[in-house]
């Protein structure tokens, strides 16, 4: 589907982004694990979270919708996931479940499960997950022992200490979790700081996590304990509306309860530095015994922007918003670099390539890296059309590129903006007509 976005006025008005997407994938996960009932208030409902619920039943927990966004899980306890129909288990879309929910299921003596999805996700690489797997007991099989399928047979593990190659909160989420059904500690060493949600919620779960520099460390338990698990707005999602505003000259608008987790506002920080005016109670490094998630407000109005080099250190902060970087380079004085994201080339679509294709079909003078891209700024974007390639970042942001343009932008595959947030044409249409 196509739609065209035109050049707009100032953004202006207050907007709650969608339920974060890596939060809900999480509750819903982790209360499938708990013995008792879990309730997970404001769930995302859109099409990667609906996977893994559908996975879940396949599991033998029984999901209930509840009044509003709310969410029963009764899951099957810590080690009793359910063999399913054919041993097939489908993840669509999501490459958060399918990283994720191996490290439990390969804990499950005994249990055979195969992992597949859509034509995106059976290019999506597993290795990653494959290895720590193995060398904890697990056997797993995957197409050329690299890409979906991916068959998992659960064994007794043994905990193990391992490095990982690149930062992944997924493949982090995967070990850890796995490390919760294995004899003796099990160890993750990050090389660079990634998203702590898990972490978070394990001890919520009354899971012994500890953080020692680099390395996280869970312990084997019997069962989980979690009651509520309340989901904050997504910041990758609200970095779309915001973005929108750092670049519509006269812009000011307020993102409402959105999650201020520090692994997850990179995005924000790299704004204020280029000269946006970004005002939120953003957090700071967390504690190592963390728990909770930070939830308030982020206040963006539009300024001249500088270009900025965003260093290797950052990139997991700011990931999924990395694509912003680049819209905000396109306006910004001089030249915006990206340096050490070659994990964009493993998202849904190769991302570098998609941005970089994309905006300069727009009128962008960009060109790629071999782990990122150059932008060089100043002059804004002309318009045109550009192809989402199905992933559902590269949708909004050919929207936002639309109504900061010249002449405005065609997004070929918009509809793809649904996989994660749900009403975001009608947010930014709002906005745009504030």
């Amino acid at each position: 589907m196509r739609r065209r976005f035109e050049p707009s006025g100032p953004l202006r008005g207050r907007a709650a982004p969608p339920p974060d997407k890596s939060i809900s994938h999480r509750a819903a996960l982790l209360g499938a694990m708990c013995d008792e009932p879990v309730t997970i208030q404001n769930y995302l409902y859109a099409e990667d979270t609906l996977s893994t619920l559908d996975a879940l039943r396949s599991l033998g927990a029984a999901v209930e919708p509840q009044t509003g966004d709310a969410l029963l899980v009764r899951g099957v306890g810590l080690r009793t996931a359910a063999p399913t129909t054919g041993g097939l288990l489908d993840v669509r879309n999501s490459g958060t479940l399918l990283r994720i929910l191996p490290g439990w299921l390969a804990g499950q003596a005994g249990g055979v499960w195969t992992l597949d999805g859509d034509d995106s996700i059976r290019r999506r690489p597993v290795d990653r997950v494959i290895e720590p797997l193995r060398r904890m007991g697990a056997e797993l099989s995957a197409r050329e022992d690299r890409f979906p399928p991916l068959t998992v047979q659960g064994a007794d593990l043994a905990g193990i200490e391992y490095e990982l190659p690149v930062a992944s909160a997924q493949v982090k989420s995967c070990v850890l979790l796995a490390g919760l059904l294995a004899t003796g500690e099990t160890a993750v060493i990050e090389p660079l700081p990634s998203r702590d949600h898990t972490e978070r919620m394990l001890r919520r779960a009354r899971v012994p996590v500890e953080r020692d520099g680099a390395a996280i460390r869970v312990s084997p338990v019997d069962e989980l304990e979690l009651d509520v698990v309340a989901v904050p707005g997504d910041p990758s999602s609200a970095a779309f509306l915001a973005a929108a505003a750092c670049i519509v000259p006269g812009s000011r608008i307020v993102v409402e309860a959105v999650g201020l987790n520090w692994t997850r506002t990179g995005f924000f920080r790299i704004a204020g530095r280029m000269g946006a005016v970004v005002v939120g109670d953003l957090e700071e490094e967390a504690a190592a015994d963390a728990d909770e998630e930070p939830v308030g407000e982020v206040d963006v109005t539009q300024a001249p922007l500088e270009g900025t080099t965003v260093e290797p250190d950052e990139v997991p902060l700011a990931i999924d918003e990395l694509p912003l970087v680049a819209l905000l380079g396109c306006f910004a004085d001089g030249e915006t670099v990206v340096r050490g994201a070659s994990e964009l080339r493993l998202k849904e679509t190769d991302r570098i390539a998609a941005v970089v294709d994309g905006l300069r079909g727009l009128g962008a003078d960009i060109e790629a890296t071999p782990d990122g891209f150059a932008v060089r700024g100043g002059t804004g974007l002309r318009g045109g059309v550009l192809d989402a390639r199905g992933d559902h970042r590269m949708a909004m942001l050919g929207a936002v590129a639309g109504v900061a343009s010249t002449d405005g932008v065609e997004v070929d595959g918009i509809e793809a903006a649904a996989i994660s947030y749900p009403g975001f044409e009608r947010q930014l249409d709002a906005m745009t007509a504030a």
